[in-house]
Parts: C-alpha cells; structure tokens; sequence
C-alpha cells in the first residue's frame, strides 16, 4: 500500500534494480520526498494511536502513577530505573510544564510491557518507603551486608553454571552488574554458602558454579553487539547471564558514552 501511494504522489519515479532504490528525477524531488514521508509519518502515528487507543480500552493499566488525556502521562517519584525504563519507551518524552513523562497511545504496549518494573521502581522510591529503608539499615547487621556487596563487587567475580557458560570477551546482560564482559573463567567451583551469602539468583539445583572475571563493556562493544531479538526468559534469567535486549543496550551506551566524556574533560583539565 506504501508503494501505491507513493506511486500515486510520484509518477515518474522508477525503480533501479542495480541500485535497489526508486529514483525521482526533478529538481525539486528531494523536497517533495520529505514532505511525502513527513505525510506518511503523520498517518502512520495517527493509525498507532488509534491502535493503542483500543488496546488500552481492552487491557487497561490501573494504577496512582498513571493518567489517561489525550496521551498518557506518568508522574512518579524519582528513581534511575524509571528514567532507564521511559527513555527506552518509543515516542515517550519529558513534560517540563506538566512535570510527567508524556507517552503516546501508539507505544502504549511497549509501555505496557515496562509497567510492571516501572511501577515497582515508583512504589520503592516512595519517601515512606525511603524512611523505612533508612531506619532499616540502623539496624544491626544492615550495614555488614551492604559492605559485603559492595566488597563483592571490588572482586569483579560472578557465579556461572558450569555446563552454559558466556561466550568469551562478548557482552552479555547479568542480572547484579548490567552488560560486562567475562575474560577469565577459573576452574574451581563455588561454595555455596558464598552463592547464598551475595548471588542468591545463582541457585539453582544440581548446577555447578564456577566464578568468572568480569569487567565492564566498553563503547565499541557496546555499539558493535547485535541485540537479541526477544526480552530473555526465566531459563535466561536464572542462569544469569543472557543475550542483551536493545533496551539494555541504549541504556549501557548511553552510560558509556558519559564516561568518556568524563574521561575526556578530565584529561583536557590536566592537560591544560
């Protein structure tokens, strides 16, 4: 149908079969092919809206952090994974004047299929939940455990089953570190009393764990890595280690690409 219109809007185009393109003469083509995609675009967006109109009326999301108009707008407290989350929702923006994040029905089920992690990130975020989080870790021991991990991490070791491991010096998404980059696989198995202690999602029964050393992806290999085609599955999740999605992916660039220009200022400071 795309093809038909376009046909209709340009009549002396014709296809090049060495080129595989389609070729507009004209002066002022170049011109008129933009103004015809922005056309398509516009009905393309207003046919996806109409579709995520219907499909939130079937299967609505009911929740405090959601309001219908004539998009949909979400205000929530802030947390990281909910900025991480909207930013890798397409079409979705930040509304200065209205303080929310404004998504348009035609993304309605990619946010639909976000909600649940994003809800979940608001309700932590909450200052009630905050407060009790804070208190919490007045507690005795609270303190030991967070050392713990962030000792634990220092390491840069993580628990693989034996028998699935990573492919080497590829980057794949774990589920306690993000996207990084196993170089180094011991051969001695993990204790399990360690597993418990700082990688409780490494428990599977009947499965051996070796450590692996890890290191963060850098930007090339992030930018160079193909995304898996589907979100990974509970097999994926609870060996630990999968394939990454392009969501993760934009995210990890995106952090990358911070830290190089970290790392570039700092080195023009001490040049200067």
């Amino acid at each position: 149908m795309a093809v038909e219109r376009f046909r209709q809007a340009f009549p002396r185009a014709r296809w090049s079969d060495e080129r595989k393109s389609w070729f507009v003469p004209g002066k002022t083509a170049s011109r008129r092919i933009d103004r015809w995609l922005a056309q398509e675009a516009e009905m393309l967006a207003i046919h996806g809206d109409s579709k995520g109109r219907d499909a939130f009326a079937f299967d609505p999301i009911s929740s405090p952090y959601l309001e219908v108009s004539d998009d949909l707008r979400v205000r929530t407290p802030y947390s990281k994974t909910i900025l991480e989350e909207l930013r890798a929702v397409p079409w979705a923006s930040w509304d200065d004047e209205l303080r929310a994040w404004r998504v348009p029905f035609r993304s309605y089920e990619e946010l639909r299929r976000r909600w649940p992690r994003i809800e979940s990130a608001a309700q932590h975020a909450e200052p009630e939940e905050r407060k009790r989080r804070r208190e919490a870790a007045r507690e005795p021991g609270a303190s030991k455990a967070a050392q713990q991990r962030n000792a634990e991490r220092r390491r840069h070791r993580y628990p693989l089953p034996a028998e699935d491991l990573p492919p080497p010096g590829r980057p794949v998404a774990t589920e306690q570190y993000g996207i990084v980059v196993f170089n180094e696989v011991s051969g001695a198995f993990v204790d399990p009393l360690e597993l418990t202690a700082s990688y409780p999602i490494a428990m599977r029964a009947h499965v051996d764990y070796v450590w692996g050393r890890w290191r963060s992806a850098t930007l090339p290999e992030l930018v160079r890595t193909w995304p898996a085609r589907s979100p990974p599955g509970a097999d994926e999740r609870s060996r630990g280690w999968w394939q990454p999605t392009l969501a993760e992916l934009r995210v990890a660039r995106r952090n990358a690409r911070s830290i190089e220009r970290r790392k570039q200022s700092r080195a023009r400071k001490t040049g200067g």
